[in-house]
């Protein structure tokens, strides 16, 4: 019994297996799909990403930031005692805020939905300290930063203004560090 080897990659008959398996590699995809072609598809959509960056970096570099808020006034400085507090929304009716007259006599405003998971902040006069009760997070009442607890950010700041004996909020300011 002979058996009849089949013919090779090329066109010679064989019996060498290694020969035979190399009947199914297609040249042109080898071509197509190399590790150079790869390399440059990877640099392409890496630079294309990179570019897309840019104009974000621009607009930090020269300092264009978040849209100016309109003035908002908050309260009247005489409602508003040493050691109490008041809460308002801004910029929008969507984000709580807290202005506190801190025992020390200080004027500190803050978004107060906390840094950890939204959960609302209270100022504790006792403690001259925020509190959010959800996971005990605490917050300086003097900068924003938190203290203790789970949070890691400090509270967005309210910039405020006090004029004719009335506090205005005049914008608001992220701030990492």
């Amino acid at each position: 019994m002979s058996k009849e080897c089949p013919k090779g990659r090329h066109g010679k008959k064989s019996n060498h297996d290694m020969i035979n398996l190399m009947d199914n590699v297609d040249q042109n995809d080898d071509l197509r799909y190399n590790r150079r072609a790869f390399i440059k598809s990877a640099v392409g959509a890496s630079m294309a990403l990179g570019l897309s960056t840019v104009p974000f970096s621009v607009r930090a570099m020269i300092g264009i930031a978040e849209p100016d808020h309109d003035r908002v006034e908050i309260i009247d400085l005489a409602r508003l005692p040493e050691g109490e507090a008041f809460t308002f929304n801004y910029p929008t009716e969507n984000d709580p805020a807290l202005l506190v007259h801190t025992v020390k006599g200080e004027l500190v405003a803050y978004n107060s939905a906390c840094t950890h998971l939204m959960c609302p902040v209270f100022y504790q006069k006792e403690k001259d300290i925020l509190l959010c009760p959800c996971h005990k997070g605490y917050f300086d009442v003097s900068n924003g930063q938190p203290v203790a607890g789970p949070p890691q950010r400090e509270l967005p700041l309210i910039e405020i203004e006090v004029e004719n004996g009335k506090v205005y909020a005049v914008g608001r300011q992220y701030r990492h560090g």
